[in-house]
């Protein structure tokens, strides 16, 4: 049995919805057939964005979307993007496999999409091609409410409307794909880059700076993040704010030949890729820690915007495409548990990528549409949005693989949060093949017996199993009213689940 403990007066944060962030690239199907197919296609759509990816999207309530990636955003030009889709450039996709893009969604097909779905839109500049000056002018396009030739121009593009971007990145992964820069050197360009990148309007932007890549194995995280900040504040500037960022943010993938493949894997990479997906608790308090040494009053917030399993197939020829299985749903709960439990110190993720490539939420093929099971941990997860985070004490047993190579992982995890008089409980058994009985206590509170208490549980017989075309509904949740009963509940192994306790 294990004990799960929630300390009701304890209060770690509010949990920002923007944990659940999402994120599209111009990457396989992605962007084109995931989520644009024109508005000539005979699957319904509007204004060419799908009718069912938007209805499925907007049931899980997506708080904010990042676009144009990833690495396609250093080498994106966002006038390529806007005016007659018949005008505009046909461009080499030079990240992901030289495909042509057609550039028939842009801004406006962006900001479409994100107001059908309900997210706040996140647009990452580019520096590694880019200009200050070409990241400073999509911000008045997209912002400025007055008559300059920029909005003139989105007027006549079809919105009258500022679209009132408040979330922008100041390029991606720029140790990397983004143009192999040192963190020295780039906190020179983002402190060039943010100084123009104004408001233009009444937003109040958000500025996001690329940190470091949290998968490097030589442990040069913290050097990044440290070598940053002190570039950053090695010179007073002039103005004392322009060229500063207000978000930093760190990539990591639970990904790796230990942990087998998407749908064939052992017990032991099983429990592997369980432990590499616990390994995003330490590096949030790693970076984090190296932030507060220049940053203790945490003005800087940590971004996660890029997280989720890379399975060692998805290659990028294939435009990264991978089924999803219950292991993948038990390491998206365990991800996000990580952040609500930490929500004094994360302020957005976003997890990659929503549509058929990596860590997908929804697949489609054609006419056809199917929601992973990925997609049903951030349903059942949405009452933690906006809730307070309080503290969670777990006395569980390990779980995991015998052996030489022996790896283990509590079979218990989970987080807690307290909105409108109920408490919101969610849980993992990480157990590949053993159910688990857990004792409930809610610290400073009695309950009654006869209290109603909802469950939701996300199960599977089998650990490999999900969702196909011809079977999109194998893996989905199941929900049941019960009382408190001593507040004992079992959860079967390699699950998820969500329990709501009315507190009035």
């Amino acid at each position: 049995m294990a004990q799960v403990k929630v300390v009701l007066d304890e209060a770690i944060g509010q949990v920002n919805p923007n944990i659940f962030g999402h994120f599209i690239e111009h990457l396989g199907r992605c962007v084109y057939e995931g989520i644009y197919v024109g508005p000539d296609s005979k699957i319904p759509n509007t204004r060419g964005l799908r009718n069912d990816v938007i209805d499925a999207l907007r049931k899980i309530r997506p708080s904010v979307l990042r676009w144009p990636g990833g690495c396609f955003a250093d080498d994106y030009h966002w006038k390529d993007g806007i005016g007659d889709p018949a005008k505009r450039p046909r461009t080499v996709n030079i990240n992901w496999g030289y495909s042509i893009d057609t550039n028939a969604f842009g801004t406006h097909e962006f900001i479409d999409f994100c107001r059908l779905i309900g997210a706040e839109p996140y647009i990452c500049a580019n520096v590694g091609t880019g200009t200050p000056q070409e990241a400073r002018d999509w911000i008045e396009y997209c912002n400025f409410p007055g008559d300059s030739s920029l909005a003139r121009l989105r007027k006549a593009n079809g919105s009258e409307e500022p679209f009132n971007v408040k979330y922008w990145g100041v390029g991606n992964e720029l140790w990397g794909c983004g143009g192999s820069i040192p963190p020295g050197d780039y906190a020179i360009e983002v402190r060039r880059f943010a100084s123009f990148m104004r408001d233009f309007g009444d937003v109040g932007i958000y500025k996001i700076a690329c940190g470091p890549r949290g998968n490097d194995p030589c442990g040069v995280r913290r050097d990044w993040v440290l070598e940053f900040f002190e570039r950053m504040q090695s010179q007073t500037l002039s103005d004392g704010c322009r060229g500063r960022v207000d978000g930093f943010a760190l990539h990591y993938y639970t990904r790796g030949a230990g942990g087998g493949g998407d749908v064939d894997f052992s017990d032991h990479e099983y429990y592997w890729l369980l432990h590499a997906a616990l390994v995003m608790e330490r590096l949030i308090k790693q970076v984090r820690t190296a932030m507060d040494v220049y940053d203790p009053c945490r003005k800087v917030g940590l971004v996660i915007d890029e997280w989720g399993t890379w399975h060692p197939q998805a290659k990028g020829d294939s435009g990264l495409e991978q089924q999803n299985t219950m292991r993948d749903a038990v390491v998206a709960a365990l991800h996000l548990d990580i952040f609500i439990r930490h929500a004094d110190k994360v302020v957005m993720t976003n997890i990659a990528q929503m549509i058929n490539v990596l860590q997908a939420l929804i697949l489609t093929q054609g006419e056809k549409m199917l929601l992973t099971p990925t997609y049903h941990v951030f349903d059942m997860y949405k009452q933690h949005q906006g809730g307070t985070s309080v503290r969670v004490l777990v006395d569980t047993p390990k779980a995991g693989s015998d052996g030489e190579d022996a790896i283990e992982v509590p079979q218990i995890a989970g987080s807690a949060s307290l909105r409108d008089g109920e408490l919101f409980l969610t849980l993992t058994n990480n157990s590949i093949s053993d159910e688990c009985e857990v004792q409930l206590e809610l610290l400073g509170l009695s309950i009654d017996a006869a209290t109603e208490v909802k469950i939701e549980q996300l199960a599977s017989s089998g650990v490999s199993d999900h969702n196909t075309f011809d079977d999109p509904a194998r893996i989905r949740p199941e929900s049941k009213v019960t009382t408190w009963d001593k507040g004992i509940v079992v959860l079967p192994p390699h699950s998820v689940t969500a329990i709501t306790v009315g507190l009035k």
